[in-house]
Formats: structure tokens, sequence, C-alpha cells
């Protein structure tokens, strides 16, 4: 096996060099910087809810924001909603038992042999202040579709079949059984999404370049960024509604999003995470409910107690998916969930691991500069020491690729770690760097929405004795400030090819604004794992 992995690690690094593109084994690489060009748009107006691709195309009871999400390598989550949500002053919840959850599949188009049944449920988001509007949703459904045959299309309609109120016929495929040598064909990867002008260049761009699966690294619709009384979108929240009582959302902007997203999400499983933008605070402490109302994901599945974080396989490739905004020191749930999740994996079945979560560790830009120290310094030795082989973070609005690092080290056996918190969101893109004369923002500019302060000095290399490094840290590979999303194309157990699209390349053919191939050496870094 050793030979093979060498002979396969030869051939496929002189293709990588006829082909002009880089790999991981050629790095570290010399840190480079695309400035961004002022002749394009930092930011764009946020799509107004009467948008065509916002709109509610069907009548009341048939199913509307369909979306597909993994849940194991034989079952798969498929969640619309029905009904009409209610915003205003006095808002009454509709009966989520009055619409039956059913989703009928097979593998023959108009030929449904199995038919399998769900929940559902409502949520509320409250302001009992005055003025404020109430939101109350439609109802919210969840099936789990078991017993799917991997690597197999299947026809589907979902709804009530009982009023009739079925949707129209949809298809997705299976993915192949979790193997060394198989992979999907394709895997998007966005964050900090939004509903602007640039998330609709982003998705009409991402769906030419025709994924099978996402990853959405948080921050989704952005509907904490709107008065509860609808009105605009604004960059800076706190700017323009000083002396709200409490950060309102707007949540019909989140029916937007779905409705939005459903042309890809029908057919295509994502998986999400929580950002910031999702916390979306109530009264008494109550956050994160449209997040925890609207999406299934694999908790159960993966041995997980919270919808925060959990896993999953597709063919070849372990998806580790942890919550930037719930406990995550050594001491609590989700570092012990992590732990025992990474000493389960089989790397001779899934030889790759992908790790999410979405503020970065590893930021050269001012903005969220070490922002998040405090869960690097909990978390960075548990998965270095399980070698996760690709980190992907997004709340910074910006685009950066990082060399193998651990604890700001080079290090060939550390993670690639790349940022694209930059789908197009209103907030415009980050254009600043910590190292930019001037630009250092000071230990208490960057304060995290969850957990403590970690600042700190660094002790060694460019930037010791100091806060920032004086100059693009040797860690930063690669970075730019643009919008888009990236393509991962898994080769085989060594061989990854990473893209990255940028938005104002989506009309150039074949065009790309970085690319390399991510080369994994278990036999070299980790000869005591199961590899």
């Amino acid at each position: 096996m050793k030979i093979f992995t060498t002979l396969l690690v030869l051939v496929l690094g002189t293709m990588s060099e006829c082909s002009n593109i880089p790999t991981t084994l050629n790095g570290p690489f010399e840190p480079v910087t695309l400035h961004f060009d002022p002749s394009l748009r930092r930011g764009s107006d946020d799509l107004p809810i009467t948008h065509p691709r916002l709109k509610k195309n069907v009548t009341f009871n048939f199913p509307d924001q369909i979306a597909l999400a993994i849940s194991s390598p034989t079952s798969m989550w498929l969640s619309w909603i029905t009904g009409d949500a209610q915003v205003g002053l006095n808002v009454t919840p509709l009966d989520p038992a009055s619409v039956g959850s059913e989703v009928w599949y097979g593998k023959e188009s108009g030929k449904y042999t199995n038919v399998s049944k769900g929940v559902s449920l409502i949520y509320s988001q409250l302001y009992p202040f005055a003025g404020l509007w109430n939101y109350t949703s439609g109802i919210i459904h969840h099936v789990k579709l078991d017993g799917l045959e991997p690597g197999t299309k299947y026809y589907y309609k979902c709804g009530d079949n009982s009023i009739p109120a079925m949707s129209t016929e949809h298809y997705f495929e299976t993915f192949v059984a979790p193997s060394p040598n198989s992979y999907p064909r394709r895997i998007a990867i966005i964050g900090d999404l939004g509903l602007t002008s640039n998330s609709t260049t982003t998705i009409d761009h991402l769906i030419h370049n025709n994924p099978s699966m996402i990853l959405m690294i948080g921050d989704l619709s952005y509907a904490n960024q709107y008065q509860t009384t609808g009105g605009k979108g604004v960059p800076c929240f706190s700017c323009a509604f000083p002396n709200a009582p409490i950060r309102e959302t707007y949540q019909p902007r989140w029916d937007g999003w779905g409705r939005f997203m459903e042309p890809l999400t029908s057919a295509i499983p994502m998986m999400v995470l929580g950002g910031n933008h999702e916390i979306e605070p109530q009264v008494d402490g109550i956050t994160f409910k449209s997040y925890l109302s609207r999406f299934a994901v694999p908790a159960e599945e993966s041995g997980s107690k919270s919808n925060f974080y959990y896993s999953f396989d597709v063919g070849g490739i372990h998806f580790i998916m942890l919550g930037s905004y719930v406990d995550y020191n050594s001491t609590g749930a989700q570092f012990s969930w992590l732990k025992q999740d990474l000493k389960s994996v089989n790397r001779s079945v899934t030889p790759w691991l992908i790790a999410s979560w979405h503020s970065p560790w590893y930021n050269s830009y001012a903005s969220h500069y070490q922002e998040f120290e405090c869960m690097r310094l909990e978390m960075e030795a548990l998965i270095y020491e399980y070698g996760v082989d690709i980190v992907f973070n997004g709340h910074v609005h910006a685009y950066e690729r990082m060399n193998r690092v651990y604890n700001y080290t080079l290090d060939p056996c550390g993670p690639v770690y790349i940022t694209v918190g930059d789908g197009g969101n209103i907030e415009k893109v980050d254009v600043e760097h910590a190292d930019d004369p001037g630009k250092c923002p000071s230990p208490g500019d960057n304060i995290p929405e969850f957990g403590g302060v970690c600042h700190s000095n660094f002790s060694f290399g460019p930037a010791k004795g100091n806060f920032c490094w004086n100059k693009q840290p040797e860690w930063s590979a690669f970075r730019e400030s643009s919008f888009g999303h990236g393509i991962l194309e898994v080769v085989n157990s060594t061989y990854a090819l990473w893209t990255w699209h940028r938005n104002q390349d989506s009309y150039k053919e074949n065009a790309v604004g970085d690319q390399i191939y991510i080369v994994r050496q278990p036999q070299l870094c980790f000869k005591d794992l199961k590899v």
C-alpha cells in the first residue's frame, strides 16, 4: 500500500506540473496578496422580498423551500415548509398537525414504491416591545428517508397526499458507500452568503459548476440585519438602530432565502453550520431558534446531542461540523463528542478528514483578527493529533488560503485552513490586513459574540513581541478580497483539487482565482493512526 501511494503521488505530481497547478508538496509558499480592485463593488444592495427568486410560488398547503441534507450513507433528510408565515404585532401560530409530512419516492420517474413520514413543527420569534413585530413560521416538515441504496437516483414528491397537496416531482442521487476509492463529484463550499446581487452571482456561478453537495459554513440569510418592521438591511445594524431594545431580526428573509436556495437544495444536499448571524436573540435568552427549527442535520446519527455539531461520511471523506457559538472548552460536551468522533474514524475507509466551523483561527485580515483564539487554544491540538486534512471557515469577508500550519508555525502535518466568508452578503468585502501599516486592531476591537478573549502577543517569528505581524504572515499563502465560492474535487485517497471561483470571473471560461492540489502524507505525519 505504501509503495502504491508513493507511486500515485509521483504520477499525480507530474500531472499537476504539466498543468501548472501547484501542490501542497511544493509548499510552504511565499505569501501572496492580491489587493482589491477598486473598479469592483465592495458590496451590493439586498434583493427585495418581492424579487422573483424570493417570492412564494405555491399555494397555502403545498411544499415550499424544499431542501435535502445527508443523514447517513443510506439515508437522507428532506425538509420543507407549508402554510403562510405571519409577521406583525399579533400573530397566531399554525397547528403543525394540520398538514401531514410525507415523502413518496422511487427509482423511476412517476413510480413511487416507498412512503416515509416525519415530524412537523413551528417556531416563533417574539419581541414584547412597543412597535416591534413578532413572527411565527409556517409549518416546518422534516422526514428521513431510510434504506436508500448508495449511488442511486431517486425521484420524489413531498407534502400531504390526503389533502392532496404534493409537490411536483424532484430527484436526488445518493452518494457511494464509504470507501477509499470513491468520492463525491464536486463539493461546493460557501460562507456568509446573504441575499444580495453578489449572492445571486455566487449561486448562479455555483450552479454552472454543477456540484453534488454543498457545505454552507454559517451566516446564511442575514435576517438579523433587518428591523422587525421590515426595514431595509444595513451594513451596521447598531449604527442605524442605536435605540433598539434588542437586536431584532426580520424572519421573512429566512423564507425568502429558502426559496432562493430551493433550485439547488431540492436536488443537492446542503450541510449547514450556525454562524453569528444565526444567533438571533429573543427575550429570556432564547437564541438560534430559526437555525435549529429550519435545518435537519445528522446529529443523532453521529452520536451528538446537539444540532450545533455533528459529522457524516460521503464516500472516502469524513466531515466534522463544529459550533463556534456553543461551548467549545475541553471540559464541555462538544469537545468530548469531537474527541470520540475523531477516535472512531477509520482512515482506511475514509482517508480524508475535513472539518468546518464558522469563525477562523488563522486570519490575517484586520476584521475578526484573533477573535477566536480561545477556541483555537482549546481544540487545535486535538484536530492536529488526529490528522485533520482541511479546515473550511467563513466569518471574514474575504478569501484566504493558508500554508500547512500548527500553533502559528509552518508544519507539513498541519491542516490546510481556507477561509471563504465572502459568499455575497451586504456587509461588504474585507480589504484591510492586520499587517498593513496602521491597520493592526487593538486587542479590544474584535470581541467574539460567544466565548472569552484570549488575545496574546506572539513570542516568535516576524511578530515576536507584537500583537500583529509586520508583514503578511508566513502561514498565509494566498489572500484576496473577492466574492465567490469554492469547489473541492477529491481525486483519490491522496490528492484533492481545490479551486476558488471569484464572482468577477464568472463569465470567463475556465477562469479560476486560486487553485491547488492538496496532498495527504499520512505515512509521514500520522504513523500511529489507522491511515
